[in-house]
């Protein structure tokens, strides 16, 4: 008893010393599932990103390891599984939403400029060219017509008496100087709404095939694949010309008239199973309501697809990996989605409304990466005027990296974001440089040698930041002014 006595001041400062340091533990461990917006939250959340190479090397594993992604190709089906093991790897809820998706490939794809004006006997001109999606076949030998270039869709109507039977070039320039001061969105916009719709018009004025000049500023004689609004029964050849071709042919067509042999064999099969790949970090005490933070899980055959969009995905599967180095529990969910078939379809997208077009008050907000890795500078934002200043705090946090600028627009219209958007979920993006993103885009080029690691860590800071902040904000964001 006497040595039980003597013992037992020492065994209370003992249980004292521990229950101080459970309680500073317990009280550590609630700050860490919830500390909020606090200015010292989104620090260490911006600057937690920032040192991690976790989402570069992440990315050498989706394009090194697997390459190309086209929906319902074996390497899109790789990196639905790629994607949905590393996210169970980092602690996350993932789940597989079924998705039909195109399965078109492309074959043999060749062309050259047989007939010209003071063309020397036994020479032709090769061109460089690519299939674009849902492109119909030439017969397997091939075939032989005159060239129409046109530089509108007004042209090739005005000029349909010639089109019908014809090789139709619709020659439509990318302004590459919009591109370099911040309006490369736009001048894209343009050439991408010929290469979809071109080659439908042609199809339907009776041409034997259509091409369009490729879609970019780099001008190295590379090909810009894409999607076309082909659709069955009227699925003419349709192909991209590289730059330098599509000039020649205009000159050429400026001494008198031209012709073609061209060759396409590509086929598109039957529909595929696939997926959408998504992976919740759940909230606390509003896990019901949604962060969507995404990329696109495919991209064009032409390469790997590391701008587009393998950053975009990584970038996304990051946030979840940065929340979890700080132990962070957002109030809200933060929905990791990798979306399939947005290149050629879009259905993806169409799965996730579908499936949640009757809950959306439960979607919160949308933020999704698809303009390459260049550097960010900011956030791009479908939000009402009121809310602009919601995100002050935000853009204090992003200023230490250059990154707090904040754009405002009633609609954003991103790829697998916009249905939802409409629905009145409000759409975010990062603001980054694109100034050279058309260079690589849709490209034999589009490797993973052309993203710069420290872009996208800072891709990663504010795409992290940025859905940490929503996730945890009171009150309603606001919508856009036609969808309030």
């Amino acid at each position: 008893m006497h040595f039980s006595r003597s013992r037992t001041p020492l065994r209370r400062a003992v249980s004292l010393a521990v229950t101080s340091m459970l309680l500073g533990v317990a009280a550590g461990g609630a700050c860490a599932a919830a500390p909020g917006n606090s200015p010292e939250a989104l620090a260490q959340v911006r600057d937690s990103a920032l040192r991690s190479d976790w989402a570069y090397e992440r990315l050498a594993d989706m394009t090194d390891l697997i390459g190309p992604r086209l929906s319902g190709s074996v390497g899109a089906a790789a990196a639905v599984q790629q994607v949905a093991d590393t996210m169970r790897q980092l602690g996350a809820k993932v789940t597989l939403q079924p998705v039909k998706v195109p399965h078109w490939v492309r074959g043999v794809e060749t062309a050259e400029i047989v007939d010209y004006a003071g063309r020397p006997a036994g020479i032709a001109q090769r061109v460089v060219l690519t299939a674009l999606g849902g492109s119909g076949a030439t017969p397997a030998a091939g075939l032989t017509a005159p060239v129409v270039i046109v530089s509108s869709l007004e042209e090739l109507n005005a000029r349909a008496a010639e089109v019908k039977g014809a090789i139709v070039l619709i020659d439509t320039p990318f302004d590459q100087e919009m591109a370099e001061r911040g309006l490369a969105g736009t001048t894209y916009g343009q050439g991408s709404r010929f290469r979809f719709n071109g080659p439908k018009a042609a199809a339907d004025l009776g041409a034997a095939a259509a091409l369009v000049r490729s879609i970019g500023g780099a001008d190295f004689r590379i090909v810009h694949a894409g999607a076309t609004g082909l659709q069955d029964g009227k699925r003419i050849p349709a192909a991209a010309v590289t730059v330098e071709d599509a000039l020649l042919m205009g000159r050429l067509a400026a001494r008198g008239p031209l012709k073609m042999h061209l060759t396409l064999t590509p086929q598109t099969l039957p529909d595929a199973d696939s997926y959408n790949v998504i992976a919740d970090w759940p909230g606390t005490d509003k896990a019901d309501e949604v962060v969507i933070v995404s990329g696109h899980l495919d991209s064009w055959d032409l390469a790997t697809g590391a701008h587009d969009d393998g950053a975009g995905v990584v970038a996304a599967m990051g946030v979840i990996e940065t929340l979890k180095k700080l132990d962070y529990r957002p109030r809200r969910t933060i929905r990791v989605i990798a979306w399939m078939n947005e290149e050629n379809g879009g259905r993806g997208g169409q799965a996730y409304f579908d499936a949640n077009k009757n809950t959306l008050a439960k979607q919160y907000a949308a933020i999704e990466m698809d303009g390459g890795a260049g550097r960010p500078f900011g956030i791009l934002a479908g939000v009402g005027p009121k809310a602009e200043k919601l995100f002050a705090p935000l853009r204090a946090a992003l200023l230490p990296i250059g990154a707090q600028a904040f754009t405002r627009r009633d609609v954003i219209g991103s790829g697998d974001l916009h249905r939802l958007e409409k629905g009145g979920v409000p759409s975010f993006e990062p603001l980054v440089d694109m100034h050279s993103y058309f260079h690589y885009h849709h490209t034999p080029a589009d490797t993973l040698d052309k993203v710069n690691p420290e872009h996208l860590k800072r891709n990663v800071a504010v795409m992290s930041s940025l859905a940490w902040y929503l996730a945890n904000l009171d009150g309603e964001i606001g919508r856009a002014p036609e969808q309030e």
